[in-house]
């Protein structure tokens, strides 16, 4: 019991960390040059990173969610 919240710990930090990389790539191929002040390089890379872990997160949690969901169907014929 206990080592299964071990598991599902971890499995939701290895996935919040890969669709966090996974949306850093994708918004990589975004050109934002004409929504972005001149010299606020910082400011920019702030946006890229908190855009990431948002768009992350969600996905993240919508993978999780339905990972757990789908473990739980077999709980309906009980």
């Amino acid at each position: 019991m206990i080592s299964d919240f071990g598991q599902q710990a971890l499995l939701g930090i290895i996935t919040h960390i890969g669709f966090i990389a996974l949306a850093w790539w994708a918004l990589q191929s975004l050109n934002f040059d004409k929504f972005l002040r001149a010299n606020k390089v910082f400011q920019a890379r702030v946006l890229y990173v908190l855009l990431s872990i948002i768009i992350g997160s969600i996905v993240s949690n919508f993978f999780l969610d339905y990972l757990n969901w789908s473990k739980q169907l077999p709980l309906i014929m009980q």
